[in-house]
């Protein structure tokens, strides 16, 4: 035995091919893989959406790193204007009547990351955390244009409100009513998004646009 796979050895669950074998390692992950999944197992912890889209990732990543698109490929969010905090953002969630939600952009050109931290009704606490990734598709499909996936993880806070009395009224629903229907609505928006991007590409189009209620700060 290698002094790596001796190192290993003492941990339990670790399933590689030096133990239990090839045959049962494959057994193992056939049994693992259904024809059906309950919705729970799929959608339950996480929710993860991805897409292709024709437009260079350049410029998909320059348009995601501004915030204020947002109000442009998303369902819902709308009038966002810059708070006194630099780089919070703040505007309307149509969702909800008189929904306020905050939003900060945290943004990586190197690895054309684009995290959006947000939260209903304050801006102190952002643990809505929308993670974006552009990947380059002559990477990964041998093509032209970018790959763009797209995950949020279920925090404790999508199941009970921090603070309950911030919000505009007491019969309020609260933003995680609605994670059963986060898949289905991502997709809405993704496609929202490579509609926008796509036109905009093909088309000879500036990809991105100005705010159109503030100048960012």
């Amino acid at each position: 035995m290698s002094d790596e796979s001796s190192a290993l050895a003492d941990i339990p669950g670790l399933m590689r091919i030096e133990n239990p074998g090839k045959d049962e390692l494959t057994a193992h992950c056939v049994e693992l893989t259904h024809a059906v999944y309950p919705h729970h197992q799929v959608y339950g912890r996480y929710c993860t959406i991805h897409e292709y889209v024709d437009c260079p990732p350049e410029q998909a990543f320059d348009y995601l790193r501004q915030g204020h698109h947002l109000e442009e490929w998303t369902c819902s969010l709308r009038d966002f204007t810059p708070t006194d905090t630099p780089g919070l953002w703040v505007g309307r969630d149509r969702l909800e009547e008189d929904t306020r939600i905050y939003c900060k952009v945290v943004a990586n050109p190197e690895a054309l990351t684009v995290d959006y931290h947000c939260s209903w009704d304050q801006g102190d606490q952002l643990w809505m955390i929308y993670l974006m990734r552009v990947v380059p598709a002559q990477l990964v499909l041998d093509k032209p244009g970018s790959v763009i996936t797209w995950t949020n993880c279920r925090h404790p806070y999508y199941d009970t409100n921090p603070h309950p009395g911030l919000a505009p009224r007491p019969d309020r629903p609260w933003v995680g009513d609605y994670w059963d229907l986060f898949y289905a609505g991502h997709t809405v928006e993704m496609n929202n998004l490579k509609a926008i991007l796509e036109h905009r590409h093909r088309n000879g189009l500036p990809i991105g646009v100005a705010p159109s209620r503030a100048v960012a700060r």
